[in-house]
């Protein structure tokens, strides 16, 4: 069958792409950036499109010709500098109902979550629940799959913020540790896709394992899987994540997509349930779910390096933005070191533009979308000033200061943010 996924570079949907195309489908996979993803898996036909830019239903009429099956499994949780969860989750999808309708009426398999609770009235979720039921009354063909909190042997968003705890060195620090989690290895929800796509499953399904965790114990499994030795938990009042989450907001809305988000919050202040029936389908326990693929010491450096990443993008940002004001407070003093070397207009100019050029990079790597062109442009930067001073004033070097000696750290610190920049 030709099958078209949405979302097939993401946690979920890729997973489901090379089940899909094992199977022997021709798979098409959709995303915003498909360049990576076309490497790895050759064998599927790779189209770049953003979601949030298909709200009719003429943006989708080339995608849906020829196909049989598409498979959704694009998502935002919260609105951001690159994200519109109205747009992505429910204006998108419409266009495409409308548009399949016109079409051969392909099978639409929606993975969607649990859609009510605390969080049920949170764009994430209403957005979803509007699709869902958009897509329920549509007559198409369809499937909406609500998985519990999924788990792989890759890790994105909440898996990921899991992992990240795990590696809490001493202690583990919890918020709403006692909050139940049920969860579902993602093999499990390929399968419920491969199984609708042959005709096997229909309507709503909700799907979890034939277990419920806490947190807390979700947690110590994790750091099982990670090979560290047991750590007492330590949990923590609600309030005090209020300054975590509203950085982690703000954050979002430069571009950054934190699980520490108010909305994923929300959700885990009541826990991750699910209200599954008999669906016929085999689910693996969290537990199997990271046995079957044993973890490496490549797992214990990104749960490690998790939560120090956005500290790096944070402290290089106060770095050059602080290295670009303090010499505007002494603009003539600062100035003075080219003298020797130029006039004293060109010489003001000169650091008046070094000073700008810092602020602009520390500014900018803020910025999600303009973060790795920030990154390089400090690298770039840093060396320009090395091999300057060294030509003009060597004698820096031996600035009891450390006035050229610092800028060595600050480029290890910038190698380090731009290996651990990407998301997927």
């Amino acid at each position: 069958m030709n099958i078209l996924i949405l979302g097939a570079t993401g946690f979920i949907g890729s997973v489901v792409a090379a089940r899909l195309a094992a199977d022997g489908h021709a798979v098409t996979g959709l995303g915003r950036n498909p360049a990576r993803a076309r490497l790895k898996q050759p064998a599927i036909d790779w189209r770049r499109a953003d979601l949030s830019r298909m709200a009719k239903p003429e943006d989708w009429g080339d995608l849906l010709e020829g196909q049989h099956v598409v498979v959704n499994c694009a998502g935002a949780l919260q609105d951001g500098l690159s994200d519109d969860v109205a747009a992505t989750q429910a204006d998108a999808m419409l266009a495409l109902y409308s548009a399949a309708k016109r079409t051969s009426r392909p099978l639409i398999v929606q993975i969607s979550a649990r859609t009510t609770g605390a969080a049920g009235n949170l764009p994430f979720l209403a957005t979803k629940r509007r699709a869902d039921e958009a897509l329920a009354a549509s007559g198409l063909p369809y499937l909406i799959l609500r998985p519990a909190l999924v788990l792989g042997r890759n890790a994105h968003g909440g898996s990921s913020l899991l992992r990240a705890l795990a590696a809490s060195p001493l202690v583990l620090p919890l918020i709403h540790a006692d909050s139940p989690v049920e969860t579902l290895a993602v093999d499990d929800v390929a399968e419920a896709v491969s199984r609708a796509v042959t005709g096997d499953l229909r309507g709503n399904i909700d799907l979890a394992a034939d277990e419920i965790l806490t947190l807390a114990e979700l947690v110590r499994l994790h750091r099982q899987w990670l090979g560290l030795p047991a750590a007492r938990v330590f949990s923590l009042a609600p309030w005090l994540a209020r300054p975590v989450t509203w950085l982690a907001d703000m954050a979002g809305l430069l571009g950054w997509r934190s699980p520490l988000r108010s909305t994923a919050m929300t959700v885990m202040s009541e826990g991750i349930r699910s209200a599954k029936a008999e669906s016929g389908l085999t689910t693996t326990s969290a537990a199997a779910a990271l046995s079957a693929n044993p973890s490496g010491v490549q797992d214990l450096w990104f749960a490690r390096l998790y939560l120090l990443k956005p500290l790096t993008i944070a402290g290089l940002s106060v770095f050059w933005l602080l290295s670009g004001l303090i010499p505007l407070l002494a603009l003539e003093k600062t100035s003075a070191h080219f003298l020797p070397f130029m006039p004293d207009a060109t010489a003001t100019a000169l650091t008046l533009a070094t000073c700008l050029i810092d602020i602009a990079l520390g500014a900018a790597v803020l910025v999600r979308p303009l973060a790795k062109r920030a990154l390089l442009g400090m690298l770039a930067v840093s060396f320009a000033y090395l091999i300057g001073a060294s030509l003009l004033e060597p004698a820096l070097w031996l600035d009891p200061l450390g006035v050229l000696v610092k800028v060595l750290p600050s480029i290890l610190l910038t190698l380090t943010a731009l290996a651990t920049l990407d998301e997927r």
